[in-house]
C-alpha cells in the first residue's frame, strides 16, 4: 500500500511564495502550510503579506513575510537568502507574483513593455535563478513552480502583451526543467484558466471603484459558458495543484505545462 499522506507531506520542507498577499499567491501559500511546509510569504504589498502570514500562524502553521518588488534580483535573492538562513533550507519556489497588461499591441509603449515584462519574465527568472542555486548547494533538489496563463492558448486583442509575457514564463520553465533536472530540481509551469481573484475584478469595477455587481455576474456566466463542467476557478484551485507540484506525489513531472481551467481549452 502507497502512503498518500505521505507523498504529499511537506513537514521537512521550505517554500518561498511571491505574490503571496492575494489571489493565487496567497492561496498556495495557505495550502502549502497546511501540508507542513514552512513559508515565506512575499509580496511588494508588505502589509498583506503579513496579515497572509499571520492567519496562517494563527492557524497553526508556520510562516513569515517579506517586502519583495520581484522585478529587482537582489530583492529575490534576499527572500531565499533568509529562507536557507532562517527557515533551513529551500525545498519549493512558487514564482506566482506578476501584473495584468490591458490594450492593443499596436499602442503599446515602451514604458509599459519594460515594466510587465520586468516583473512577469524577469522577476519569474530571477526567482528561477536563486532557487536553483540555493538547491543545487544544498544538494536536496527540490521543485520550482512557476505561473504562466491560459492566455498562452488563445490568442485574444488587448491581451498581446500579457499572454507574450507568459508565454516566455513557459518556455523558461520548460528549457530550466532540462538543465536543471540533473541537479535534482523539477521545474513545472501553470496555465491557469479564468480564477477569480483581484487580478480578474479589474475588469468588473464600477467608476466609484466598487464591483459592478451586474457586470461581475454577467462575467462568472460567461466564462462558465466556456467550460464543459460549467465552473470558473477559485485561487484554490490552483493551489491544489501547486501542492501537488511541490509535493513526492509529482516526483516524475516535470517540463510540463499543468491547466486548472474547467477544459475552457479543449479544441472544439
Amino acid at each position: 500500500m502507497h502512503d498518500i499522506q505521505q507523498a504529499f507531506d511537506l513537514s521537512d520542507r521550505v517554500a518561498v511564495v511571491t505574490g503571496a498577499a492575494s489571489g493565487i499567491g496567497r492561496a498556495a501559500a495557505e495550502v502549502l502550510a497546511s501540508a507542513g511546509a514552512q513559508v515565506l510569504l512575499a509580496d511588494v504589498d508588505e502589509s498583506g503579506a503579513e496579515e497572509a502570514a499571520a492567519a496562517i500562524r494563527a492557524a497553526g502553521g508556520k510562516a513569515a513575510a517579506q517586502a519583495a518588488d520581484v522585478s529587482r534580483r537582489e530583492q529575490v535573492d534576499a527572500l531565499v537568502e533568509r529562507a536557507t538562513r532562517e527557515m533551513g533550507g529551500l525545498h519549493v519556489m512558487c514564482n506566482v507574483a506578476g501584473v495584468p497588461a490591458d490594450g492593443p499591441l499596436g499602442e503599446l509603449g515602451e514604458e509599459e513593455f519594460d515594466r510587465v515584462v520586468g516583473i512577469n519574465v524577469k522577476g519569474t527568472l530571477f526567482g528561477c535563478q536563486a532557487a536553483l542555486a540555493a538547491m543545487a548547494e544544498s544538494g536536496t533538489g527540490g521543485s520550482i513552480i512557476n505561473v504562466a496563463s491560459g492566455a498562452i492558448d488563445r490568442a485574444v486583442a488587448g491581451y498581446g502583451l500579457y499572454a507574450l509575457t507568459k508565454a516566455a514564463v513557459t518556455q523558461l520553465s520548460q528549457t530550466l526543467a532540462v538543465e536543471a533536472g540533473p541537479l535534482g530540481v523539477r521545474v513545472n509551469v501553470l496555465a491557469p484558466g479564468v480564477t477569480l481573484t483581484r487580478f480578474t475584478e479589474r475588469h468588473l469595477k464600477d467608476p466609484d471603484g466598487g464591483i459592478d455587481a451586474e457586470r461581475y455576474e454577467g462575467f462568472v456566466s460567461a466564462m462558465r459558458d466556456i467550460s464543459p463542467i460549467g465552473r470558473v476557478g477559485e485561487a484554490v484551485d490552483q493551489a491544489w495543484l501547486i501542492l501537488y507540484l511541490a509535493s513526492d506525489a509529482s516526483r516524475f513531472c516535470t517540463g510540463q505545462i499543468w491547466r486548472a481551467n474547467g477544459g475552457a481549452t479543449i479544441p472544439r
